[in-house]
């Protein structure tokens, strides 16, 4: 397996990468988040890739980071998840939301991504609890929730979650505002410190 490439960047595209190494010319194909991470055409980079082999294909798939690698990996092991899916969902979730909107049963927030159906979306969630809860290399649970991995919300963190979804967010936008406030405060605090985030994130 290919772990990763490093060398100069000969194209780069909405949806792939060309990667010069020692005189050969890499193809991968890329999240649309991908190429605004990497440098422009001609400069250097590492690509971090999953390569896939069928009967009739060989695919190289490059992420800009191990997390999204790891995620990428994780998501394409679930049962009617193949390539093209796990490349939608990551050009529009990053690793870290995926893995909250996971802990948080929030299968609404995978069908944002193209191809990805209300089944499928559900099917994400359920095969992959257990194993976000456990971490999975890259994105620790623990990072987004202050606490141990798969570690639920305080009780005014749950809370404040809880009125955040009764305003119209889904649970994993909440979960992930909340999770950066400090679980001590009132609840009252909590939920305004968290719109304020919320509303600021979407200017």
């Amino acid at each position: 397996m290919i772990h990763c490439l490093t060398g100069k960047i000969l194209k780069k595209t909405l949806d792939g990468v060309v990667v010069s190494c020692g005189g050969v010319g890499y193809y991968a194909q890329c999240p649309a988040s991908v190429a605004g991470a990497l440098p422009g055409v001609g400069a250097e980079a590492t690509l971090y890739t999953v390569m896939s082999v069928t009967e009739n294909d060989v695919s190289l798939y490059g992420f800009a980071t191990e997390q999204q690698q790891a995620c990428f990996e994780m998501l394409t092991g679930v049962s009617g998840v193949g390539p093209k899916a796990g490349l939608a969902i990551l050009s529009v979730m990053e690793p870290d939301r995926v893995a909250l909107a996971i802990s948080a049963g929030d299968h609404k927030a995978f069908k944002a991504a193209t191809g990805v159906g209300p089944k499928l979306a559900q099917r994400i969630v359920l095969e992959l609890k257990d194993k976000v809860a456990k971490g999975f290399e890259g994105i620790r649970l623990e990072d987004l929730s202050g606490g141990a991995p798969g570690a639920a919300p305080s009780q005014g963190g749950a809370q404040a979650i809880a009125a955040l979804v009764s305003l119209g967010y889904s649970q994993s936008e909440a979960a992930l505002a909340v999770s950066k406030i400090d679980p001590a405060l009132p609840v009252e605090e909590i939920i305004k410190l968290a719109l304020r985030s919320m509303a600021a994130g979407r200017r």
